[in-house]
């Protein structure tokens, strides 16, 4: 059975190597990540070589995600490395402290505007949540707090302030930097850390541009004043290419109670404004050192599914992991599982809505016949910038989507998207008359369709033209088509 949930796997020091990587590829992953927090400018240049070459031995499209590290809001380092915090003591986090003279007492802070963000009565949360802190005296150099929840705190933990607020800036230096890397690396996307608003992706897009990189903008969802707003929400998404329910960090800002909902939501606004979305973050945690997923993991990854996200990733699991290809594998399993689902084949995703532009009706309306007619096995998409196969699948279908494009940054782009298959095609080396006709003999030759078969067409009056999509035309297989 094809899988139309898409697996994102990131690249580390379990992963390095060519055989890796290729057994990655084997496994099924369609998107790799390169984790810019970790790691030489050089070693992911490399390693994106790598999964293009390799990918390509296989026929596969492998789409490369490069993410940003974003600001670091983390304590420093402790002489003795770790510390053990008891409840109800006293702890400062103190700007002026050498960087590695940590304490049980007092450490210091790499993100000194946290003096000045600050506030007696705050809620600090430490180490993702497991240590918290509430704030007690604010002086110019210090933040006083008292134990609430104690525990082993060691060196470059994060912090968090809950309920979010932290007026770091989205984009340093170090990842205007790491935005040329992934230039030069080739990246399809790359992916912002703890945006603010819709102005922190601008500000990155034109970044981009400035490579001359056509990347996609990948808006990672992860402060709490994002989601506690919808319309900054849907500004950032809008402003976005794709969004990541980034659930470390925002679980963290706005507790677990409130994680699922939130994550549900931030799908659906994704896929309502017909963009890309992909669901991170302790997905499969136990295969770091377990070679099968927990119930609770199958669980989580399958509700992803039915929810409708484009796609699901793998990050420890995969980057430092024990058993990275496994974790593969039996996401694959569970992808697979949860689209047998009933619910991931019936959509009424905007059936009451008037669409502005030709080639999303277009689309829409391909969509709404492929789930209503009888006997259509595939759409056909001819597309120059993958847009209309990205309209297409915000529809919930069972029916594979086929991106034919000429473009290579196309079909790279694609493998992200929900249902959507690429296969490189050049009309423009065909007679017009003979397009459709050798569209339908490639399906043929790859054993998706058959005599018989009913199979979608979309395309535009002139092809290879950015945004032209006007045409549908539903042809049967074994039959005559001009």
């Amino acid at each position: 059975m094809l899988r139309r949930t898409k697996i994102v796997a990131t690249l580390g020091p379990s992963t390095s190597t060519p055989e890796a990587i290729e057994a990655l590829i084997l496994a099924g992953a369609d998107v790799m990540r390169l984790n810019f927090s970790h790691g030489e400018a050089q070693d992911h240049i490399e390693r994106a070589k790598l999964v293009r070459t390799l990918s390509a031995k296989h026929g596969r499209h492998v789409a490369l995600l490069g993410d940003l590290q974003g600001p670091k809001i983390r304590i420093a380092r402790f002489s003795e490395k770790k510390v053990l915090l008891r409840k109800g003591q006293t702890f400062t986090l103190d700007s002026d402290l050498d960087k590695n003279a940590g304490n049980v007492e007092r450490v210091g802070i790499d993100y000194e505007a946290l003096i000045n963000d600050s506030r007696v009565g705050d809620i600090l949360l430490l180490d993702d949540g497991r240590i918290e802190l509430t704030v007690t005296q604010v002086t110019d150099h210090e933040v006083i707090t008292r134990v609430i929840i104690g525990g082993e705190l060691s060196n470059n933990k994060g912090i968090n302030r809950k309920g979010g607020g932290l007026s770091a800036k989205a984009l340093t230096d170090k990842d205007r930097a790491d935005i040329i890397t992934a230039a030069e690396a080739g990246v399809d996307y790359v992916a912002v850390s703890f945006p603010r608003d819709a102005d922190d992706m601008h500000e990155a897009r034109q970044l981009v541009e400035a490579t001359g990189s056509t990347a996609g903008l990948v808006a990672k969802i992860e402060r709490a004043e994002t989601v506690n707003d919808d319309q900054i929400l849907d500004d950032i998404i809008r402003a976005s290419d794709v969004v990541m329910v980034a659930r470390g960090d925002l679980a963290v800002e706005i507790g677990d109670a409130t994680l699922v909902g939130v994550q549900k939501h931030i799908i659906a606004r994704a896929r309502t404004l017909n963009k890309i979305v992909i669901t991170a973050t302790q997905m499969m945690e136990s295969m770091i050192h377990s070679p099968m997923p927990t119930r609770a993991e199958v669980s989580d990854v399958a509700n992803a599914v039915m929810d409708y996200t484009d796609a699901v990733m793998l990050s420890a699991e995969t980057a430092a992991g024990d058993y990275p290809i496994e974790a593969v594998e039996a996401m694959s399993r569970v992808c697979i599982g949860a689209e047998l689902h009933p619910i991931t084949h019936i959509s009424k995703h905007r059936m009451h809505e008037a669409f502005e532009n030709i080639d999303e009706a277009i689309a829409l309306s391909a969509m709404y016949a492929a789930n209503h007619l009888r006997n259509i096995k595939a759409i056909i998409c001819m597309s120059e910038t993958g847009l209309t196969p990205r309209l297409m699948s915000r529809i919930r279908s069972p029916l594979p989507i086929y991106a034919f494009s000429r473009r290579v940054d196309t079909q790279h782009r694609v493998a992200l998207y929900r249902g959507v298959q690429t296969i490189p095609f050049d009309s423009e080396t065909l007679p017009p008359d003979q397009i459709n006709q050798s569209a339908i003999d490639e399906l043929v030759s790859r054993g998706a369709v058959r005599d018989g078969d009913r199979v979608i067409i979309t395309k535009g009056d002139y092809l290879n033209a950015q945004g032209g999509t006007n045409t549908l035309k539903i042809v049967t297989v074994g039959q005559k088509i001009a």
